[in-house]
C-alpha cells in the first residue's frame, strides 16, 4: 500500500476497554480505505491493552499498537504513534468516540480541493451512553491567528486530519507541565504562528462520547495549566495586551458549578450553529 495517500490515524488510549471496539471498528468501516492505525497504550489499568492487542492481531497490516514504559499522557503517547506514522496524511481519533464511516473520504476530497489548506476539522455529534444525542459542537469554518481570542477553539481536536508535513515541521506535540491538558491549543497557536492555514467543515462527522463525570473531575489545577498555554499563545501571536482579559476570565470559570458550565457550553455550541 502506497504512503501517498494514506492516513496515519493517532490514537492515545488509556482506560477506555469498553468503548474502544466502537472507536477502532468506526475506523474499520470508513470507506477510504488507505489508513493505518497506530494505537499507544498509555499504561491503561483496565483490559485496554488485550482489545487493542486483539485487533492488530486480527488486522496486522492496519493496526499497529504500541505502548508506553509509564503512564506520560497524551501529547508524549500522540509523538510516539507520530514517530511511527508512514501516511500522507494525519488524523486523531480518540478510543471513546466514534465517526461516521465517510469522515475520511470528505476530510481527503476537502484537502485536496483546498490546496491552500494544510488542515481540516469537522463538527461533532455530542452523545451519551444510553444512545441519545446532545449538542453539535461547530467551530469557525475559516479560523485564523484571531480565533483563540474571538471565537475559543479553532478546531475539534480529535477531529483534523492533516498533511503530516505539518506536524513533522511543527515538532508535533509539545510535552511539557502545562500541556498535560490543552496540547491541542498550544499546537493550534504554533500553527497560526508558522502561517498555516486550517478550516473546519460543517458536517458532523465525529461522534464524541459526552463525559459529565469528566467535567466534574475537572479541577482548578487543569483550569491553570490551560491559562499558562493561553498566555503562551496570546505572546506568540502578539496579542495585545487588554486581550489577556479572556484568559482570565476563562479561568475564573473554575468556581462555576459544574451544572451551569454544561449549561453555557450548550447554549454556546448552539449559538454557534
Amino acid at each position: 500500500m502506497s504512503a501517498d495517500g494514506r492516513i496515519s490515524v493517532l490514537m492515545g488510549i488509556y482506560n477506555c476497554e469498553k468503548t474502544l471496539p466502537d472507536a477502532i471498528d468506526s475506523i474499520i468501516a470508513q470507506t477510504y480505505e488507505n489508513w493505518e492505525l497506530i494505537m499507544c497504550d498509555d499504561c491503561s489499568t483496565d483490559g485496554t491493552y488485550a482489545v487493542a492487542e486483539t485487533y492488530a492481531a486480527k488486522y496486522p497490516e492496519k493496526i499497529i499498537l504500541l505502548k508506553n514504559e509509564q503512564n506520560s499522557k497524551l501529547a508524549f503517547t500522540l509523538n510516539r504513534c507520530l514517530e511511527t506514522a508512514t501516511g500522507e496524511f494525519v488524523a486523531r481519533m480518540d478510543g471513546d468516540d466514534k465517526c461516521l464511516p465517510e469522515r475520511f473520504e470528505k476530510q481527503v476530497d476537502y484537502l485536496r480541493s483546498h490546496p491552500g489548506v494544510s488542515l481540516v476539522g469537522t463538527a461533532m455529534q455530542r452523545f451519551y451512553n444510553d444512545g441519545s444525542y446532545g449538542a453539535v459542537a461547530f467551530c469557525p469554518e475559516h479560523p485564523d491567528r484571531f480565533t483563540p481570542h474571538q471565537n475559543g477553539p479553532s478546531f475539534n481536536h480529535a477531529t483534523v486530519l492533516a498533511y503530516k508535513s505539518v506536524f513533522d515541521a511543527l515538532g508535533g506535540y509539545q510535552v511539557l507541565p502545562r500541556t498535560v491538558r490543552g496540547q491541542d491549543r498550544d499546537l493550534w497557536f504554533r500553527f497560526f504562528k508558522a502561517g498555516y492555514k486550517g478550516d473546519n467543515m460543517p458536517d458532523a462527522l465525529y461522534l464524541v462520547r459526552e463525559d459529565v463525570e469528566a467535567i466534574n473531575r475537572r479541577t482548578f489545577k487543569d483550569r491553570w495549566i490551560s491559562f499558562q498555554t493561553e498566555i503562551y499563545g496570546y505572546k506568540l501571536l502578539n496579542y495585545p495586551l487588554h486581550w489577556y482579559i479572556m484568559p482570565v476570565i476563562r479561568l475564573s470559570k473554575a468556581f462555576v458549578p459544574r451544572r451551569l458550565q454544561l449549561l453555557y457550553r450548550d447554549y454556546q455550541t448552539k449559538k454557534s450553529k
